[in-house]
């Protein structure tokens, strides 16, 4: 999100949202969400993301030797989360390059519009044995594209 101002996500501009019920053992000592938590949030709603467009993750970087790593986690905080507060984590892409792939995450309150909190998550594909980026498969590619309805 870096540059010009870009405009913030709406909740109809995503497809996976991913359930979550806010715990006690999330809250700082305010009595809201401790910031860590949304990272945390983002990656389990990415991670079931590409699972729902079809991606064996696991099995995936079992075959390949190819794994991915966050290189970008920005959190940009909206409205503040409270305790047993019913939240959907949404999660799209945005961007796939050669080697990496960009995510947008966003929370709303279950079933309603109000965006809490948002960000940008970019993870680059690497051979684990050489920690080098390496290309990003055209299954998965093909697989965002499908599941997000547009070309990538």
């Amino acid at each position: 999100m870096d540059g010009a101002a870009k405009a913030l996500p709406s909740r109809a501009d995503f497809r996976f949202f991913r359930p979550h019920t806010v715990r006690y053992v999330e809250l700082d000592t305010q009595g809201i969400v401790f910031n860590a938590h949304y990272l945390t949030w983002y990656d389990e709603a990415v991670s079931d993301y590409l699972r729902a467009a079809g991606w064996d993750y696991q099995g995936e970087v079992k075959a390949s030797g190819a794994d991915f790593h966050v290189v970008r986690g920005l959190v940009e905080y909206r409205v503040a989360i409270g305790r047993a507060q019913r939240i959907e984590v949404a999660a799209r892409a945005t961007r796939i390059g050669r080697s990496s792939i960009t995510f947008v995450p966003a929370v709303f309150p279950a079933a309603e519009d109000t965006l809490l909190a948002t960000g940008e998550i970019v993870w680059v594909l690497t051979d684990q044995a050489s920690r080098r980026p390496v290309p990003v498969p055209d299954r998965l590619r093909a697989l965002l594209a499908a599941h997000e309805g547009r070309a990538f």
